[in-house]
């Protein structure tokens, strides 16, 4: 009865995976993530969504944070840049012109010394990658092409280190947005699989490794 279950759950999930995907939005900025972590993940998803594996919503959930999210509801703005500024929280965005969608944990809509938005990330890490910096200008880039309004930074809060870094959005970050952006893209469209990822330590628990017929 059990395994019916979760068959009839897995079958459920996949649908709801399929009915979201959006041709003129087909990203997520999640999918930025996986793709740094290795490009196969993204492709499977899009070009083979029959073979996510059931725990696929841990590779692609948001990371944990609701609690931090509540706790910031209750402070004030200073921790960002020193700024003040009207709060949105799980704030919806797009952008048709990068294909991409996602869901921002804080935006901040500052007026003073000059206009400008703020994107603010909670991340359960003790670190900032590159795919985090990269997820973060994505929000900015689609708050940007939405409001009118520049985003020249935003602000990333570790949870474990309960620490705010800030995180310029320079033209070299942008740049390899973009890139990014279209590397997915030509991969999707020309349904050709990606080269697995040069760390061979990820493969071992990753539940994608079955269909990597080149990898053991």
């Amino acid at each position: 009865m059990e395994k019916e279950l979760a068959e009839e759950q897995r079958d459920e999930e996949r649908l709801e995976w399929k009915l979201s995907l959006d041709p003129d939005l087909p990203f997520r900025v999640t999918d930025l993530k996986q793709w740094f972590y290795c490009r196969r993940i993204v492709y499977y998803a899009y070009c083979l969504p029959d073979v996510r594996p059931i725990t696929y919503k841990m590779l692609y959930g948001r990371e944990a944070g609701e609690e931090e999210v509540r706790r910031e509801m209750r402070r004030n703005t200073h921790r960002y840049g020193g700024l003040e500024g009207r709060r949105e929280f799980d704030v919806e965005l797009f952008s048709l012109h990068l294909g991409l969608r996602g869901k921002a944990d804080l935006v901040i809509w500052v007026e003073e010394p000059q206009p400008e938005v703020l994107v603010v990330e909670f991340k359960n890490s003790v670190k900032i990658g590159k795919q985090v910096q990269i997820q973060l200008l994505a929000y900015g880039l689609m708050l940007e092409e939405q409001s009118q309004i520049p985003a020249r930074r935003g602000f990333v809060y570790l949870i474990p280190k309960r620490r705010t870094e800030e995180i310029v959005f320079s033209k070299g970050l942008r740049q390899e947005l973009l890139a990014t952006l279209e590397e997915m893209h030509t991969a999707v469209r020309s349904e050709q699989m990606p080269p697995p990822t040069e760390n061979r330590a990820k493969c071992l628990a990753c539940e994608f490794r079955r269909f990597c017929n080149d990898v053991l």
